[in-house]
């Protein structure tokens, strides 16, 4: 069992920056894949960005130029630096860990991220 838990969400002006951040704990390992997810209403689940454990990122092709992932691995937590935000980047952005032994899911709770005009 993987737990995750969110942080760095709220409300931000359109043009500033955010920095979300996702502590893991439970059945965890270095080289397990961490990302994260946005879901804005009305619309399906989507990757923005994702690290593996050596370092390599995949973002999300809607999502390229304006963010960063990194990770530390010493603290099991995911980083996403968000820069120049506009509304519609509103959602509910949600980590993610996929554990590579089994290929499974772990989720966490979400985070609200609203981007005014």
């Amino acid at each position: 069992q993987v737990q995750l838990v969110e942080s760095g969400g709220g409300l931000v002006q359109a043009g500033g920056s955010l920095r979300l951040s996702c502590a893991a704990s439970g059945s965890i390992f270095s080289f397990d894949a961490m990302g994260w997810y946005r879901q804005a209403p009305g619309k399906t689940r989507e990757l923005v960005a994702a690290i593996a454990g050596g370092g390599s990122t995949n973002y999300g092709d809607s999502v390229k130029g304006r963010l960063t992932i990194s990770r530390d691995n010493d603290k099991n937590t995911v980083y996403l630096q968000m820069n120049s935000m506009k509304p519609e980047h509103t959602a509910v952005y949600y980590c993610n860990v996929n554990r590579v032994l089994s290929s499974r899911d772990s989720w966490g709770q979400g985070t609200q991220v609203t981007v005014s005009s």
